[in-house]
């Protein structure tokens, strides 16, 4: 009877879907938590061997290398994997795909990095470097800045066809080397540019292996192709707007900090968001396993709303058991970071809830723009400037405390904003069928 019973069980198609992503899931889980292990350890050794100082001039830095990356990338993964999604079977097609994109790359990343190189000069005089150190700070960056670009295309390949292994194998080899180099010099030059270039050599290294690992998907001498091109700068200039917003306001606390605060308050920051980018597991496994899968769906709207709501809840449940577990024990947590910054407990369960709904934002905007789908990014950016200024009228902006109060608020808008856009998205779908 016992037997009949669990046989039934095993026939049952869920049950062979559900051992497939158990599967799937305890493989890549289990090797983006040595990811995840492995750079915050890198982090908290910058945080603990830095002094305030050079730890603030770190942050600024790589706060500016993520927003100038943002606004080369201006949408140009989300077409390629929107492009990738429907040819991804097809080695030619796939490296049609990609070759255009590299082209646009190219042309986006210069001008990002022409735009973003003064303002971080600019501010890292403002908080107290000197010209040879800022000098130093961009010898690192820029290596760092065309590797990301890079990877945050390349990785697209072996996501769309799921070999997901030797990317995290690459990520493993980037983080592991990263820390090497970390032990090795930064006891001895405790300084902001060494922690930075420490980072930048294991991604041009990983960046090259990166490459090798697309050829079994992508064909690279396959020759740039005009219609994709017209989609991918299509999509381009639809985002472009949101890119460039976001390269204002997606750093916005760091930016404040800097201008009006103090150079602790950005050293504060900035090992706070260390502290939260733990959670980042979360959305890498999101970003690795579910978007391509969501992007590879029939358009069938029953089936794209279950996934859908499906995916953020259990998104949603892991947020909120981390953030109880920093609300019941900040103090441990701070611990990890060292006694500067002891004193933050109020601040780091502020920090975590604003990293929870920043993620959660972008978990669903990745979601829905892997089906290709865009929201009008003036809509998007009205909505979003109306609330930030709100925010800052009603909020001090000068302290750490209320600057990780307006992340909170102008998060909690951006979640709604891009989770009913994604349902009036897919019940458009809906009224097209």
């Amino acid at each position: 009877m016992n037997s009949s019973f669990f046989n039934q069980i095993k026939s049952h198609p869920l049950y062979a879907r559900s051992q497939h992503w158990t599967g799937l899931i305890s493989i890549s889980g289990t090797a983006q938590v040595f990811i995840m292990l492995i750079s915050l350890a890198s982090g908290i050794l910058v945080i603990r061997l830095l002094s305030t100082e050079e730890y603030a001039l770190y942050t600024l830095a790589n706060t500016m290398l993520g927003t100038i990356i943002a606004l080369a990338n201006a949408g140009i993964p989300i077409g390629v994997m929107s492009e990738g999604g429907k040819v991804w079977k097809d080695k030619k097609k796939m490296g049609m795909v990609f070759v255009t994109a590299f082209e646009l790359r190219k042309i986006f990343g210069l001008v990002s990095l022409l735009i973003g190189i003064p303002i971080l000069i600019y501010l890292l005089r403002l908080n107290g470097a000197s010209w040879t150190m800022s000098v130093l700070i961009m010898i690192g960056l820029i290596p760092a800045f065309f590797s990301q670009i890079s990877n945050s295309i390349l990785e697209i390949a072996p996501k769309l066809t799921q070999h997901v292994v030797p990317l995290q194998k690459n990520q493993l080899a980037i983080n592991a080397g990263r820390l090497v180099l970390l032990i090795l010099l930064i006891f001895l030059f405790p300084f902001a540019y060494i922690a930075i270039i420490a980072s930048t050599l294991p991604q041009v290294w990983g960046n090259i292996r990166l490459k090798k690992i697309t050829n079994s998907s992508v064909d690279w001498e396959q020759q740039s192709d005009s219609e994709i091109k017209l989609r991918l700068v299509a999509k381009t200039k639809r985002i472009l707007p949101e890119a460039i917003f976001y390269c204002l306001s997606g750093q916005l606390t760091v930016w404040l900090l800097s201008l009006f605060g103090s150079t602790d308050s950005v050293a504060q920051i900035g090992a706070l968001g260390r502290l939260a980018m733990v959670m980042n597991i979360i959305s890498v496994l999101f970003g690795m396993l579910i978007a391509p899968r969501f992007a590879r769906l029939e358009a069938d709207f029953s089936l794209l709303k279950r996934r859908y709501l499906q995916a953020l809840l259990l998104v949603v449940v892991l947020f909120l058991g981390i953030i109880g577990v920093v609300y019941w024990f900040p103090s441990q947590i701070l611990w990890i970071l060292g006694a500067k910054y002891g004193d933050l407990e109020d601040e780091v369960v502020l920090a975590v809830i604003g990293s929870s709904l920043n993620l959660l934002s972008g978990i669903i905007y990745a979601l829905y723009s892997s089906r290709g789908w865009i929201i009008n990014p003036f809509l998007y950016i009205a909505i979003s400037i109306s609330s930030t200024i709100i925010a800052m009228l009603v909020l001090d902006i000068t302290t750490l405390y209320g600057v990780l109060l307006l992340n909170i608020a102008i998060a909690v808008v951006q979640v709604i904003t891009h989770y009913y856009y994604g349902l009036y998205k897919l019940y458009a779908l809906k009224a097209e069928s």
